[in-house]
């Protein structure tokens, strides 16, 4: 008996037998159990695309200050200021702004020629084909030199920061993440780099972080302390790397499984933009965002008491038969419709137009190179974390043909 689609409905996002492939319980779950309770975890948890729409938009009765994963969340749990992320307004607001300030389209679209010489560097090594690992090779490489690029932390260190981020995030298989005391959210792994660009500054985004000045909520006019600089630092570096990472795997696997598509964007390269929206769509590196409720609310009749754990499915969202037709099949030809994959609201995503360049480069760079690959999933691997969905390991034949430009 499959688990995930037949006997009882459960779902449980700590149990293994649910992270091959997790679609078919959630499309039971969106139409047996659109809000759904899990008793063991305590939580309540939205599929229908506009519930999980309202409920991430809600700020006032869905409060992000007790966190955002299933294991953190809980009124007890204190963060210090600079974790914009698990902040609410109007702290979220003056936090976020200094970022959007200093996180311009401008400096991103300065990193593209930056970010596809690197890419194209990485790929030139295979250019005969043969065997390749897309995260090995690629997604665990091109999203951490990037975030190097932008924070100006030295190449030489960069294996050591996403250690840092990739240790928090790893779990033993069908664990919860460890909610520890001394958690590092300052991510004192940093400090030196701090250090250093005080006594030698550059045209880095850390440099900016040191000198833009804010109204705090005393209305006092003041800079990052050091401490807020580190935690904005230790968000973005955690943040830029993981995801991108997953994007970069679950776009090769999803063309590898649709050639015919794969073909198409190959030799129609206007098509990469619209091919990584579907991808995002049918394979949201992160399946859940979770809020803690401070009021009570109803959805779909259900009523969620004041002071509940409540996860928006984003992953089940996504395939919504409600908001895109034939939700559970990769399309890179359907109608626009805005995905949830990079949340909504006041906290959706900081980093999604930058995420976009990552996973339009990367695509556009191998197709350059290779109009055909296999994914060898009898040597891949998923990884364990229940934060995101995504692969440790790709191993890949890459098949080189005529280039197309």
């Amino acid at each position: 008996m499959n688990a995930t689609s037949n006997g009882p409905l459960n779902w449980d996002p700590y149990n293994q037998a649910y992270f091959k492939n997790p679609y078919p319980v959630y499309r039971r779950l969106r139409e047996e159990a659109p809000v759904y309770y899990n008793e063991e975890h305590d939580f309540y948890l939205l599929s229908h695309y506009d519930d999980c729409e309202r409920m991430l938009r809600d700020r006032d009765t869905f409060v992000s200050k007790h966190g955002n994963l299933l294991e953190f969340i809980s009124p007890d749990t204190v963060y210090p200021s600079g974790m914009f992320i698990y902040e609410d307004p109007p702290l979220h607001a003056q936090h976020r702004g200094i970022l959007t300030r200093v996180f311009t389209p401008k400096k991103m679209a300065a990193l593209e020629p930056k970010i596809r010489e690197y890419t194209a560097r990485t790929l030139d090594r295979f250019l005969e084909g043969g065997d390749f690992d897309f995260i090995e090779h690629l997604g665990a490489e091109m999203p951490i030199r990037v975030i190097g690029m932008l924070l100006g932390i030295p190449d030489e260190d960069l294996k050591e920061v996403q250690k840092f981020t990739d240790d928090r995030l790893t779990v033993e298989p069908g664990q919860p993440m460890e909610k520890k005391r001394d958690y590092d959210y300052e991510g004192t792994l940093f400090a030196r780099y701090v250090d250093w660009r005080e006594k030698n500054p550059s045209d880095d985004l850390m440099t900016e972080l040191m000198n833009v000045e804010f109204e705090d909520q005393a209305g006092v006019t003041r800079k990052l302390t050091r401490n807020e600089i580190m935690i904005f630092i230790n968000i973005l570096s955690a943040a830029g790397n993981e995801t991108t990472n997953r994007l970069i795997g679950w776009t090769a696997k999803t063309l590898a499984e649709h050639p015919d598509q794969r073909r198409q964007v190959y030799e129609d390269r206007s098509l990469v933009s619209q091919t990584i929206e579907e991808v995002l769509r049918f394979e949201v590196p992160g399946h859940v965002a979770g809020r803690y409720s401070v009021s009570e609310s109803e959805f779909q009749g259900v009523k969620i008491p004041a002071g509940s754990k409540v996860l928006a499915n984003l992953a089940a969202a996504n395939r919504d038969e409600n908001k895109f037709a034939d939700g559970d099949k990769f399309n890179i030809h359907r109608e626009r419709i805005p995905h949830l994959s990079f949340g909504v609201g006041f906290h959706n995503c900081l980093g999604n137009a930058l995420a976009r360049v990552e996973g339009r480069i990367a695509l556009d760079e191998v197709l350059k190179r290779f109009p055909e690959w296999d994914i060898h999933l009898d040597r891949a691997r998923l990884s364990s974390s229940s934060a995101v969905r995504g692969w440790e390991t790709l191993p890949a034949t890459l098949k080189p043909g005529m280039a197309v430009a």
